[in-house]
Order: C-alpha cells, then structure tokens, then sequence
C-alpha cells in the first residue's frame, strides 16, 4: 500500500476510475460462475474452439484488417488470432485477438523494433475490440507516430475483447498474458521485427503495460522486454478507495459511472448471490445491463444523456462485495526490471496527479528506475501524444542499450 495520501478533492477526482478498478476484479473467479457478457458474433475470425490443446503464444490465423480499422502511417495493417493463458486462473490456453502495424520502407537487418501498443478503456464488449471497432482518433495518431518513426506495434484486444468469454476489465495479469503473447506469436509468425520489445499504454493499457513488464520475468522470461512507457496510470489501495467512496458527490450527474457499468454485473462471478437488480435502480437498469452490447464512448453519452447521478443509479452500494476481489488488481511487484517512463498530467481527472505521483515514489522506492514527468497542463488524454517528445527519447534509449538512470533522485513534482 502506497505510504503517499491523496487530499479529499483528489479523492473526489479519482472516485470513478477507482470504483471502476474494484469492480474490474469481478472478472477474475471462474468464467463458469456466470453468462459471459458482451460475447457476440463478430466474424468467423474470430471464433477458434481448439485453442485449449494449443500452447500460448501461438499464431492462429491472421487477415488483413478493413480500411476502418488500420493506421494511415502503416504498410501493412493484420488482424491477428492467438493463443494465450487465461490470465483470471492460468488454467487453460484461450484464442485472444489483436492487430500489427508495420511501418513503410525496407526493414532493418534485425527487423523494425517492435512496440507493444496496450490500449485504454473501450469497453467490455466484443464490439469494442479496437482491431474490430477501430482506434479514437487520439490513439491513431499517437500510433501513427511511432509508426512514421520506423516502428512496428503489435496491439492486443485483451482476452475476451473480440473473442469468447467476458473480458475481466482492468485485471492486470489477464492484460499482461495477452500482451506477452502477442509478442511469441508475432516473434515466431515470421514478421519482420525486432526481438527487444518496449511496451507502451495509456490509462487502463499504463496498467496493463506496467503489469506486462512485472509478469514477464515468471511468465515469458525469453522475451527482450527493454522498458515501459505509461501515460495516466492507474495506482489504487483498498484505504484510497474507501476514501473516494466516503468523500463522492453523490447528486451531480457523474459521465464516469459509465466506468461502473463496465464491470458491476460481473460481481456475479465472484458472488454466486449477486443479483444486480440488488443495488442499481429499476430506472437505471438498462444504462447498467447495455454495457454488453455498448461501448464506453456511447455509455458515457446515454449516462449524460440520461442524468445518471450516483444516487439515481445505485439503491445500496456494491462495496461489501469488493473486497475480496479488490487484491486482485493490485500489482504483483514494483521492483520492476526494466526502465519505465511515467508521463503524469496535471490536469487528469481520471487518473490524479497525486495517484500517479506515488506510483512514482513507490516504485522508485522499490528500486526500479523511473523517468518520470510532468505535464503541468496535461489532461489524462492529452498527455498520451503530449508526451512524445520525451517519449520518443527514451524509447531509443532502450532499444539501442542505452543505460537509463531514471530522475528518481529529483523528481518533476
């Protein structure tokens, strides 16, 4: 747990993104315990049922993706099937989708270095997966980037985002196989890439691009993970998160409980019990029960649209049931192994600034080399291509073996 503490306006600030994260923990007891939400029939590519005799980190199929769905700056634009351990109990291999960007031109002798792209929140939906739905328009341009800059991106959906079973929101290891496995069946589906690998996210993808570097050593120690690059993390302790919950302003329409809906019906995987008409209102129902069909940009407007405050939502509050879940979205460790570059902005509402400032701080304080900055007036969106000045720095730093000794001994803030 963080020794740092955020004020109650922070708090306040952060509540959303916090509920969200405890709730997101749901979906790591057995896919058995319940329906899996958001499953749908998105195309035939992307139903595989032999996945489970299969080891992970393998190349299934691939296909080139639709004009809607590809990177302006990209030479070629797949779509990908592989296989990869299920992250919620390691017990099986699962078909996971994801998508890879190679740049234009004549590839280095050792391949384009190659970029793990994690994304941020979308939903929960197999609509929503972004190698089916397409990338936000901020995305794409921050691929394009590193795109036009000689780098390849492979991109992971995440176990259950285009693919069968509900996709356990914001789990940290789940997220972290995925990406390790993109990087094996790229690696061994004759790309032409590098084997070193930096991986980069924002938001919910900073957590998932964080715990990929922290579950490699266990999970995928053959793979030449150079560094982390994290913008908006997220950085939560069960103590932070009664905090929020005590200090929220409950009356005031709130666009973020769209995050809430995202993961409150999957408290039915680790409740046998849980009934959701239990805690949110008959009026609220079809806002909450639409994140199976709906992505996060649409449930944001129809929360809006609908003047969906807390109090108008919820009948009795979740928060008895999340505890357990809750240690799950912790990581596993922050005395990581490679450099991480943490870009914060200073204006985030999602993901505080004071949040990701003991991220720093504690990891820092775990050994781990931090470059960390700060972006005075960047907000949690426009610090993802505010940042790639210094970035982009830091990114060839680590590809070409450049020692980084991180500012952990003078910290931005």
């Amino acid at each position: 747990m963080s020794k740092h503490r955020m004020s109650a306006i922070e708090c306040v600030q952060g509540l959303s993104l916090l509920v969200i994260v405890a709730l997101g923990l749901a979906g790591q007891l057995p896919i058995a315990r319940a329906a899996a939400l958001g499953d749908s029939d998105i195309g035939e590519f992307y139903r595989f049922d032999g996945a489970s005799s299969k080891a992970p980190g393998l190349l299934l199929r691939q296909e080139p993706l639709e004009q809607h769905q590809s990177l302006a700056r990209a030479s070629q634009n797949i779509r990908l099937l592989y296989t990869s351990t299920e992250g919620l109990f390691a017990r099986e291999t699962v078909a996971v989708s994801g998508a890879l960007y190679l740049p234009r031109g004549e590839p280095p002798e050792a391949g384009w270095p190659l970029l793990v792209w994690a994304h941020g929140t979308v939903g929960i939906a197999d609509v929503c997966a972004p190698s089916w739905n397409g990338r936000q328009q901020r995305d794409s341009t921050y691929l394009n980037y590193w795109l036009a800059n000689g780098y390849a991106i492979a991109a992971s959906d995440y176990q259950g985002l285009g693919t069968r079973g509900t996709h356990p929101y914001l789990s940290t290891r789940p997220s972290a196989y995925s990406n390790l496995d993109i990087v094996r069946a790229v690696s061994k589906g004759g790309f032409p890439v590098s084997d070193a690998v930096v991986v980069i996210g924002q938001s919910q993808g900073a957590g998932a691009a964080l715990a990929t570097a922290m579950y490699a050593p266990d999970y995928a120690g053959e793979l030449d993970i150079r560094g982390v690059v994290a913008t908006g993390a997220p950085y939560f302790s069960a103590e932070g998160l009664a905090v929020i919950q005590a200090t929220r302003p409950t009356e005031e329409v709130d666009p973020t409980l769209g995050y809430n809906f995202l993961a409150l019906s999957k408290l039915s995987l680790i409740d046998p019990d849980f009934v959701l008409e239990d805690y949110v209102s008959e009026q609220v129902l079809p806002v909450a029960r639409s994140v199976s069909d709906t992505c996060y940009a649409e449930l944001k407007e129809r929360v809006v649209k609908e003047g969906v405050s807390y109090n108008k939502a919820f009948k009795k509050s979740p928060a008895n049931v999340l505890q357990p879940a809750f240690k799950r979205m912790e990581y596993p460790t922050l005395a990581l192994s490679v450099p991480v570059f943490i870009g914060i902005g200073g204006k985030d509402l999602s993901t505080p600034a004071r949040m990701q400032q003991a991220l720093v701080k504690d990891a820092c304080a775990a050994g781990a080399v931090i470059e960390a900055h700060f972006y005075r007036r960047g907000t949690h969106s426009s610090v993802v291509n505010g940042s790639t000045e210094d970035s982009s720095v830091f990114v060839e730093a680590a590809f070409s073996g450049v020692d980084i000794t991180g500012n952990c001994n003078n910290l931005p803030f």
